[in-house]
């Protein structure tokens, strides 16, 4: 009896676990296109770094409240990881959105797992292996036809936003280093490291102040969305994924991000992508499906050597390593 009462007890946090990731993926999509609303209103480097300031207050709330470790973790290695992925993915793609459409950058945004691939490749000894090659090779494919080089027009914004998912991409090696070397708490690290990284932001902020906010309804509306939901309960929605999903099942939630941002911006904002724009990002998002798949098939193969019985002692292999984190 008890173990049917524990299979339809995991089965239930499975399902709620799913129903997170949809909540996730609504969420973080549904922000680019918010965003790109606030900076109609505001500065864009204002804008990051007053969303910054009061998500760093959300996150400090967060630890509090889950009882999670406020000591940060190998300083110098977190410093690092807020310099990339809150000042440089940030301000890359904040001016992106301010000079291109929401959709395209998050799409290219959300090609951070094919740099980290990459930076894994050369600086931490992962090699490429089975279908990571033909993913990587959809998703260049993809980012040329989305970038369009062809057409001046728009190419430094496509290449902001990409620079920006290079510096996510950044900050996810040095956390994996960091789990390496270091036992990591996922949610004390995003909030120390927003932290560390929210003065360059400032500063950019400062350097280029051109004139007070259009304060209005929307733009509170705006505000209240990416700190409360986007850097509050989105976090809350990604660690309970983590917790009752495989590393690669939660993985799917990211996949599904720059889907419901391209959507949402054609519904919201009517950035209907040209054909070459539009092949591109589904090149993108099917080599994210290809690594999420490889990803959730890698897991479950970890998962049936741990529970194999075996007559002797079973060395335990090494799980995937997760990411680390994410805007």
């Amino acid at each position: 009896m008890s173990a049917g009462n524990d299979q339809r007890s995991d089965a239930r946090r499975r399902d709620l676990g799913g129903a997170a990731l949809v909540a996730l993926a609504l969420i973080w999509g549904y922000g680019w296109v918010l965003a790109k609303v606030g900076l109609d209103y505001m500065e864009p480097f204002a804008f990051a770094a007053l969303r910054s300031v009061l998500s760093v207050l959300c996150l400090f709330a967060l630890l509090l409240a889950f009882q999670r470790p406020l000591r940060p973790v190998a300083l110098g290695l977190t410093l690092l990881v807020g310099l990339l992925q809150t000042s440089g993915f940030i301000a890359c793609t904040m001016w992106a959105l301010a000079h291109t459409g929401a959709g395209r950058t998050a799409v290219l945004a959300y090609a951070m797992p094919f740099w980290l691939l990459l930076l894994a490749w050369m600086f931490l000894g992962e090699r490429l292996r089975g279908l990571q090659w033909p993913a990587v090779a959809l998703a260049f494919a993809g980012l040329i036809l989305v970038i369009s080089p062809w057409q001046l027009e728009g190419v430094p914004a496509s290449l902001m936003a990409v620079a920006g998912g290079l510096c996510w991409a950044g900050s996810a090696a040095v956390v994996k280093i960091m789990q390496r070397r270091h036992e990591v708490d996922v949610l004390s690290l995003t909030a120390w490291q927003m932290l560390l990284g929210t003065p360059v932001l400032l500063a950019i902020a400062a350097f280029t102040y051109t004139g007070m906010p259009s304060w209005s309804a929307t733009l509170v509306e705006v505000l209240a969305f990416n700190v409360l939901l986007v850097n509050g309960v989105a976090w809350f929605l990604w660690l309970f994924a983590l917790h009752t999903l495989s590393a690669g099942g939660a993985g799917i939630g990211t996949l599904a991000v720059p889907v419901v941002g391209v959507v949402t911006a054609w519904v919201h904002l009517g950035e209907r992508p040209g054909a070459a724009e539009a092949v591109g990002m589904a090149l993108i998002i099917a080599a994210l499906s290809i690594l999420t798949l490889r990803e959730v098939g890698v897991t479950r193969q970890w998962k049936r050597l741990i529970s194999r019985p075996a007559g002797g002692v079973v060395e335990e292999p090494v799980p995937p390593a997760r990411s680390g984190t994410l805007p």
